[in-house]
C-alpha cells in the first residue's frame, strides 16, 4: 500500500513539470510476438523447416512503433520508414484488431478511435474509454533511464478471433465464426516520471507512461524517448473511413471471413462486397 502511495505522489508532482503548454512527447516501441512451432506439420516438421519459417515471419512478428503523446492524446501507429511492404492488411501487433491503421486516444473526451483498414475498406472504430481495472504492484525495475513499476489485469479481448473459422469438413455448423469472448493476462511497466495516463496499442490509465507491455505472446519493450521533440506531431482524431462500433466491425469481419470461407470451397456466388 505504502508503495502504491509513494507512486501515486510522485505522479502527482511530476504532474506540474509536464504542465506546461504544448507539453508533447514521442516513445519508440519494439514489438516481438513468439510463436508455438510445436505443433506445426503434425509435431513432425524437422528444426530447419521450422527455423524457414520463422525467418519468413519476421517482418510479422518484429514491428517497430511510435506513440506521439501530450497532456490528454495520443495517436499510435507503425513506424512507416521500417514498415516493410505486407500482401495482406495485418497490423502487426496482435492485442486486438485487424488491418493497418493507428490508434487515437483522447482522455479528456474519453473516447478512442481505431483508424483501420480491411480489404481496401477503411473503418474508424469508436470505443469508450472506461477506466481498466489495473492492480498496481510493488514490483520495480529499470528500463532505460526510467524507474518503472508494475501493474496488472485480466481483460476480455472481443476482437474478431480468427481462429473461429477453423472447422471439421464435416461439420455443417454455421456459427463457427461467432466472435467469442477470451480472457488475457495483461503486464504493464509504467513510469510516473512521465505522467500521462497512455502507452502502447489500446493500452491506458496508469498513473505514467506505459513503457513495457506483455499480453501473450507480443511483449512492446520502448527503446527510446523523446520529450518536446523539436518537431511535434499534430495529434489529431482520425476522421477518413466508416465510423463502426466493435460489436459492427467484427460483424463485418465475420462475414467477409464466411464469403471468402465458402468461395474457397467451391460454393461462393461471384464476388462478394461488404
Amino acid at each position: 500500500m505504502m508503495k502504491q502511495i509513494i507512486t501515486l505522489l510522485l505522479a502527482f508532482f511530476s504532474l506540474t513539470l509536464f504542465a506546461q503548454k504544448g507539453f508533447q512527447g514521442k516513445a519508440v516501441y519494439m514489438s516481438k510476438t513468439t510463436v508455438d512451432m510445436s505443433a506445426f506439420g503434425n509435431g513432425q516438421m524437422t528444426e530447419q523447416r521450422k527455423q524457414q519459417i520463422m525467418d519468413r515471419m519476421k517482418n510479422f512478428l518484429e514491428k517497430t512503433y511510435i506513440l506521439n503523446f501530450d497532456q490528454s492524446s495520443s495517436e499510435f501507429k507503425e513506424d512507416a520508414k521500417l514498415e516493410a511492404p505486407v500482401g495482406g492488411n495485418n497490423r502487426g501487433f496482435n492485442f486486438g484488431g485487424t488491418g493497418s491503421g493507428s490508434i487515437y486516444k483522447n482522455a479528456k473526451e474519453s473516447k478512442m478511435i481505431e483508424a483501420t483498414e480491411f480489404f481496401g475498406k477503411r473503418f474508424l472504430i469508436t470505443e469508450e474509454m472506461k477506466q481498466p481495472q489495473w492492480q498496481l504492484g510493488s514490483e520495480t525495475k529499470k528500463i532505460g533511464q526510467y524507474t518503472v513499476y508494475k501493474a496488472t489485469m485480466t481483460r476480455v479481448n472481443n476482437d474478431f478471433d480468427w481462429r473461429s473459422m477453423r472447422r471439421s469438413r464435416n461439420s455443417e455448423e454455421k456459427d463457427s465464426t461467432q466472435t467469442k469472448e477470451k480472457t488475457e493476462l495483461v503486464t504493464a511497466w509504467y513510469t510516473p516520471e512521465i505522467p500521462v495516463s497512455t502507452g502502447p496499442d489500446k493500452y491506458y490509465g496508469l498513473p505514467g507512461l506505459i513503457l513495457e507491455l506483455n499480453v501473450g505472446r507480443t511483449t512492446m519493450l520502448c527503446t527510446e524517448v523523446v520529450l518536446n521533440p523539436t518537431e511535434k506531431e499534430d495529434i489529431k482524431a482520425p476522421i477518413k473511413g466508416d465510423k463502426v462500433t466493435r460489436e459492427e466491425y467484427n460483424a463485418t469481419i465475420k462475414k467477409k471471413a464466411e464469403e471468402m470461407r465458402d468461395r474457397f470451397r467451391g460454393r461462393g456466388n461471384g464476388r462478394s462486397r461488404f
